[in-house]
């Protein structure tokens, strides 16, 4: 069999199309046709901010590895985002994009401060890097529009001044603490750190009987420990609602 005909040589390779078989070739043949990335756009960046964010946590995060995932140079990426912290701005307006904010109050500001709450919880839960990164301005529209919904059931309930902001701060404070804490132990073995606190705290009783006998600051049942906590503010906040006006 002519094996040129098939285009085979005889070391079983094939030969190089179009005779000669001398070097240069790569230059001559055209190169093939380049597959385009999607768009680079500041949506697609948060997005992919977020999930390296959710994967590794924000001290992993810096522009090159994000420039890295999403199959471009920094430079491409400096056009749209100019340092770490506006990307962990982004996608922290993107997390508070999760929490449902209802578009009018129910007129029992109870029921809605509890509600919004726990929505909020929730998406700091599925994304466990967002409480610890909340400690600097935030003006995205989906913080505003939380913010603006807290304050405005605040209000209709007869809230004014420092009461108003004391209320505000203080609700706050405990969705971003309590979701912080449960993150910092779901990283870790739980039930074994609970373990070994048990029995520290059961070998120093004397020292501490308190914890010893009605347990310590590991919940048996985050959910549950949230809601009990949550329902004591609300409490506190109509208590003070119901001594009289709560304004200057």
């Amino acid at each position: 069999m002519d094996m040129s005909a098939t285009g085979e040589s005889g070391t079983g390779r094939r030969a190089p199309r179009g005779g000669g078989g001398g070097g240069g070739d790569v230059w001559l043949r055209p190169r093939p046709a380049r597959r385009q990335a999607p768009p680079l756009t500041r949506d697609r960046i948060v997005a992919e901010a977020v999930a390296a964010l959710d994967e590794e946590g924000e001290a992993r995060l810096t522009m090159r590895r994000l420039a890295e995932r999403l199959g471009t140079g920094s430079t491409t990426l400096y056009w749209h985002v100019e340092t770490k912290d506006d990307v962990l701005d982004l996608a922290l307006d993107a997390v508070f994009g999760e929490v449902a904010v209802p578009s009018e109050h129910s007129g029992d500001w109870r029921a809605d401060v509890g509600a919004l709450a726990g929505e909020w919880r929730a998406a700091l839960l599925r994304h466990p890097w967002s409480a610890a990164v909340l400690g600097r301005p935030l003006m995205g529209p989906n913080v505003l529009a939380r913010t603006e919904y807290l304050h405005a059931a605040l209000v209709g309930a007869g809230l004014r001044g420092p009461h108003l902001t004391a209320a505000a701060y203080g609700l706050a404070n405990y969705v971003i603490g309590s979701a912080m804490m449960q993150a910092a132990w779901a990283s870790r073995d739980e039930d074994e750190a609970r373990r070994a606190a048990d029995e520290r705290l059961r070998a120093e009783h004397d020292r501490y009987p308190t914890l010893a006998e009605h347990g310590h600051l590991v919940g048996k049942d985050w959910d549950e420990a949230f809601t009990h906590g949550l329902r004591y503010l609300l409490d506190g906040i109509a208590a003070q609602l119901a001594s009289g006006p709560a304004h200057p």
